[in-house]
């Protein structure tokens, strides 16, 4: 791969075939960057540290190039690489990433098998907890019969399995013992074998299944449609709710009739549609029945849609506050059991959601007692040689680690998992104080106790669990399996101590504040981006505080209010027609723009809909207009340094 940075008399302009360089282990690597000027110096940069010369690596540098050599790729060599240029004017960086690809690991866990029949089973499993540095493309599902002589080896079943799980209708035999094991492949090959899994033998009729457990289901890995939009399967109904992302429509599927959910993604922007694609891409690994699934995803510019499973129970904490709900300890200890399982198989997966909190949590129906975690839109992969370190989150669910700008690990989510503990059992948040920054300096301390009056009838092994996981030490926090496997999880359900009814007043009183707060969640989050950037610049090392002082400065640069190159312009459209409303906006920041019908805000729906393109282009979308929408429309645009204002005025002729 070769990069060429071309160097004018005033500016740097970057050229590149590719960012990204794929290597299988042991090719030699070489990036070399042509550098068209003379008197320049450069260097070579992996997570923020220059590059020294090595046996495995070094950098061959002349008056005209300079060239990152890697005798022999290993994964540890996957990563994030820059070049630094410089000549007496000006200087210039580019970014590339590194991925050296091998076998995937095997699958973290051995096939669990259900719904046994005569001749017919499911096996489920987990995917490996590494892929290889390569998207895992499918499974090889092998069998082998018990009592056999030794020389008879394991047979496939299926070689091109593409999800997680497997119904094996064929091949076998009543009365007959068996045993599987599953291999994950990618574009390099397949892995070792995974853990096997225990004998099943194979019965006269199919095994009933427990009242309350959860059947089987079949998931498969979602590609995004690029070429249909959404409506060409669903039908749009109701909204259910927005968020940050966008909105939620209640979908109806056209053929089945059965009922989804779509995530509609704002999408107008580069970093919100890599953002929705990265969501997608990180859930066809979460196939698990405690996850919410990802059934389709469409890609309409510039709509992106994800299609979800319909989950009609509300949130979790919503029915526990239920007059007709029973709320005990020994319920308690299910739930948390439940959410467990679901974190454990995203840690297994290597992914850490970064935004457990009640809102997160939601039952399947609105009778039963099953959960599932949704929202993976700040969810990451996680890899042992590159630290991540996120400026996101919830304040009074954050864990310390996120504050202090410092790597994150699985353990993250332990800390969030703790604080929903804490308020199951008791109705009050561990870290709530008066503002977001006095909450976010009691978790950076770590400060909190257990509330006398309201844990006074909460079980010791109840209070030894949340102290295992609100602690500060990401190394002495509670792992998912550890939490799984500890004392509290083994209560039941007819052990007195955890059977007395749990006061739900001040449950309310939490639900009551988290409805009342005046700003919107988003806010929160550019709160503890603040908080932590504040923190940040103190922290950070001479030479990269000098790198901060330059953006700065080109950021100080860009600031400006905003501005309307191109105002509104009075339209006139037929009555059952479409008609759109358009103008050209400047300003840095990015302005908030908001759109008003008279004096009210406009609100999106399925014939009103609101576009911003990257360009600085707003525009209001009538799919159909009606005499209703006969009226004065205004797009006001806000930031920091001022706002602007343009109208229009629409006509309806009948």
């Amino acid at each position: 791969m070769m990069l060429c940075l071309y160097l004018t008399l005033t500016h740097w302009i970057v050229s590149f075939q590719s960012g990204v360089s794929g290597l299988k282990p042991d090719q030699e690597s070489k990036h070399t960057i042509l550098i068209f000027c003379s008197s320049i110096v450069s260097c070579w940069i992996r997570h923020k540290k220059e590059i020294v010369d090595g046996p495995e690596l070094w950098a061959e540098s002349t008056d005209r190039s300079s060239t990152l050599v890697i005798a022999e790729a290993k994964p540890q060599h996957t990563g994030r690489y820059a070049v630094v240029v410089k000549d007496r004017r000006s200087s210039a960086e580019h970014t590339l990433t590194l991925s050296v690809i091998e076998r995937p690991q095997p699958p973290a866990s051995g096939p669990v098998v259900s719904l046994v029949s005569a001749n017919s089973l499911v096996l489920s499993w987990s995917g490996p907890c590494y892929d290889g540095g390569s998207a895992v493309l499918g499974y090889v599902v092998e069998v082998k019969s018990q009592g056999l002589v030794e020389s008879v080896d394991w047979s496939e079943l299926a070689t091109q399995c593409e999800s997680t799980s497997f119904r094996v209708s064929s091949g076998l035999q009543p009365h007959r013992e068996y045993r599987f094991r599953v291999r994950a492949y990618n574009a390099v090959g397949a892995s070792k074998a995974g853990p096997v899994s225990p004998v099943v033998r194979m019965e006269e009729k199919c095994v009933e299944k427990p009242k309350g457990e959860e059947a089987p289901q079949a998931y498969s890995c979602v590609t995004i449609n690029s070429s249909e939009k959404v409506t060409d399967h669903y039908s749009l109904q109701e909204r259910l709710g927005m968020g940050k992302f966008g909105l939620v429509f209640k979908l109806t599927h056209k053929e089945t009739g059965r009922i989804y959910a779509g995530k509609f993604y704002k999408g107008r922007r580069a970093k919100e549609r890599e953002a929705a694609r990265k969501e997608i891409e990180l859930m066809n690994y979460l196939h698990h029945p405690k996850l919410v699934q990802c059934l389709a995803a469409y890609d309409h510019r510039p709509e992106m849609v994800m299609v979800m499973e319909f989950i009609a129970g509300g949130e979790l904490f919503e029915r526990i506050v239920d007059d007709n709900f029973e709320h005990t300890e020994s319920a308690s200890v299910r739930y948390m059991h439940q959410i467990l399982e679901g974190v454990a198989y995203m840690h297994q997966q290597n992914i850490v959601h970064l935004d457990i909190k009640p809102e997160n949590i939601v039952c399947v129906d609105t009778t039963g007692t099953s959960i599932k975690i949704i929202d993976f839109g700040l969810a990451c992969r996680l890899y042992a040689d590159t630290p991540l370190k996120v400026m996101h989150g919830t304040p009074e669910f954050v864990a310390p680690e996120v504050i202090n700008y410092e790597p994150v690990f699985l353990t993250t989510d332990m800390w969030s998992i703790g604080v929903v503990c804490y308020i199951l059992l008791s109705g009050e948040s561990p870290f709530q104080g008066n503002n977001d920054v006095e909450t976010l300096a009691l978790v950076t301390a770590a400060q909190w106790e257990f509330d006398e009056e309201s844990f006074d009838e909460i079980t010791d092994e109840a209070k030894r669990f949340i102290s295992s996981l609100l602690t500060k030490d990401t190394r002495r926090r509670m792992s998912c399996e550890e939490a799984l496997h500890h004392p509290w999880m083994a209560f039941e359900s007819g052990d007195l101590a955890t059977t007395r009814s749990l006061s739900k007043e001040k449950m309310k009183r939490f639900l009551a504040r988290q409805k009342w707060k005046v700003t919107p969640q988003h806010r929160a989050f550019i709160r503890l981006r603040c908080f932590v950037l504040d923190t940040f610049c103190v922290c950070v090392p001479f030479l990269e505080s000098r790198k901060e002082h330059a953006l700065l400065s080109l950021e100080r640069k860009m600031q400006g209010p905003p501005h309307f190159t191109r105002s509104l312009e009075d339209q006139a459209a037929t009555r059952g027609s479409s008609a759109r409303l358009s103008c050209h906006l400047t300003g840095y920041p990015d302005p908030e723009v908001v759109w008003l019908r008279a004096e009210e805000p406009v609100v999106e729906s399925p014939t009103v809909q609101i576009e911003y393109e990257e360009d600085g282009r707003c525009t209001l979308v009538f799919a159909k207009v009606g005499p209703e929408d006969a009226n004065v429309y205004t797009c006001r645009a806000t930031n920091d340094h001022g706002e602007a204002f343009c109208s229009a005025k629409l006509k309806v002729q009948t």
